[in-house]
Order: C-alpha cells, then structure tokens, then sequence
C-alpha cells in the first residue's frame, strides 16, 4: 500500500538498478515492497489529510513570517542623549471645583530649579460655568529627581479653602508611542478620579519613570517614558496652621531602559520550517500508512488462516 505521492513519485526511482562491480552484478532494488506499489483508499486519505495539514502549516509559517514581533530588552544607559538632559511631560487635568485664576503650575528639582506659575504651552479652559478649570500644559523637567505641582501657589490671592478635588486625563511622558504590540504604563494616571475626595486634601503621586525606547523596522528610534505610581493624600499642618493643599507629582528616574525593537523572520528560518513541515509530515505519513497496511496484511493472514 502507498500514498498516492509515494505511487508516482517512487515508480521512476524503483527501476532496477544495477551496478558492475569486478563482474558481479548488484541489483540494489531487487523487489519492489508491495506496500509501495499497491494503491488503496487509506493510503488515499492519508494523502488527502497530509496536503490539508501541510497547508495549514504553511499558512501558519507563512502568517508568522509577514507579521512583525518586537523584541524587548533591559540595559542600564540613558538612551536619549541628544535631548540635553530634559524630559517633555503633558498633563491634562481637571479641577471642577476650583477658578481658573487660582490654578497655576510649580516646578522643581535637585538642579535647584524653582519655578512657580509655570505657563509656557499651557492653556486653561473653564468648566461648569466658570467654576471649575481644565489645565493643559505642555513643559520639559530635568533628568533629575523633582516634582511639578498644581496648586493656588502663584495665585495674587489665596483662597480660604481651595478644592483640590480632580480628574486626571493624562500624565505622559516624551514622544507618543502608538504601538498596538507594546503594552505599557506609559499613561499610567489616566483616569485618576479623586472628586470624592476631601476637598481640603493635598494629594500626592509618587512616579518612578523608567526610559523607554521604540526601534522600528527602519531603524528609526523614538523615545518614550513609562512610570510606576504610587498615591496618598493628607491634609497638612504646621504650627502656623493647615497648609495649602496642592496636587504633587514627585518624580524620581530609573536606571533601567527599556528598548522596544521591532524584528522579522529571516528568510532563511522561514524555509528550513518549511522544509521540515513537508519532510515531516510525509515521513510520519509513510510510516502510518506502512503500519495500517501491515495490520491489514496481518488481518488477511489470520482469517484465511495461513497465520500460525
């Protein structure tokens, strides 16, 4: 019995062979095996079900090899060292109940930066009727530990009882990373509702930032930042009395970069699969085709009889 590959492919090759040797003939394929010459329906599904499953891998092989995987890995460097030591932040954040007069951005840091009422690239948009405000802001830190605040700080006046209650929209920093395959905390306080709040409460968000960079197939690199946070809020005193609340952001950097490289198959891997899908498949096939037919040769035997 063969499979209807092995009935075409192997006649031309199972010719007698024969070899001159000092005189002596060798004839390397003397007998034809049977179950190489005789076709059956088994061997037919056999056939069949191998092309199918033959198919499949190669499509499977074929899809994996198209597609695009990205590779991630772990160094300790500062990948963007063009960028003159500065990290792009954007925040967007509402505060329903407190003026926009009264909202104003503080930054500082280790490097002894000390600004208050930050308001380059920022805009703030009222809400609820002149009530509350919307801060969007747009402004560089320095790669060293520091914090940005919003508060009633730069305010001409300070109000009695400011409500810190908020909404936070978006935190993010450096370039924008639209990757559908990378998965990562790179707007980690997106979200973050604290309307339920005390009014009175400062909050605190505590952001280990972790360098991220994105390599594509190009080579083309982009560099991102993803952040762990961690929160509390309180309301302060001092022997003068309670304490302004504000919305803290402190930021400290890690060491760690994470770099995101998007990579292909080679060409090479993707025909050795093949190779071995096709080799494999038929050489298991062989092998159970033989095996049926054997158990039916068997079979055969013992009902007429001629099996001891």
């Amino acid at each position: 019995m063969c499979l209807l590959w092995e009935c075409e492919v192997m006649r031309p090759f199972l010719k007698q062979h024969e070899l001159q040797v000092k005189g002596v003939q060798f004839d390397i394929y003397r007998k034809v095996p049977k179950d190489l010459t005789q076709p059956t329906y088994t061997g037919a599904i056999i056939s069949v079900c191998c092309c199918l499953f033959i198919l499949f891998l190669f499509l499977s092989e074929l899809t994996g090899f198209i597609a695009t995987e990205i590779v991630n890995e772990l160094y300790v460097d500062d990948p963007d060292k063009d960028s003159g030591g500065k990290i792009e932040v954007n925040l967007n954040i509402s505060l329903p109940n407190l003026h926009c007069e009264l909202v104003g951005l503080d930054i500082q840091d280790e490097m002894g930066r000390h600004e208050v009422g930050h308001i380059d690239n920022s805009m703030k948009i009222p809400l609820n009727n002149g009530d509350g405000c919307r801060f969007e802001g747009h402004f560089s830190i320095n790669k060293v530990p520091g914090n940005f605040h919003v508060s009633t700080h730069s305010a001409t006046a300070q109000p009695q009882n400011p409500d810190m209650t908020h909404v936070i929209h978006k935190l993010s920093f450096g370039d924008k990373l639209q990757v559908h395959n990378v998965h990562g905390a790179f707007n980690a306080l997106e979200g973050a509702d604290k309307l339920s709040s005390n009014p009175l409460a400062s909050h605190d968000y505590i952001l280990k930032i972790v360098p991220t960079v994105y390599e594509d197939m190009s080579g083309k690199q982009r560099y991102s930042y993803q952040y762990t946070v961690a929160n509390k809020e309180y309301v302060a005193y001092s022997h003068t009395g309670r304490i302004i609340p504000a919305i803290w952001f402190r930021y400290d950097l890690s060491p760690i970069t994470v770099k995101y490289t998007e990579r292909r198959q080679p060409l090479y891997r993707f025909i050795t699969s093949i190779c071995a899908i096709i080799g494999g498949t038929f050489t298991v096939a062989g092998i159970l085709d033989s095996c049926i037919f054997t158990a039916s040769e068997a079979w055969k035997k013992i009902q007429l009889g001629k099996m001891q």
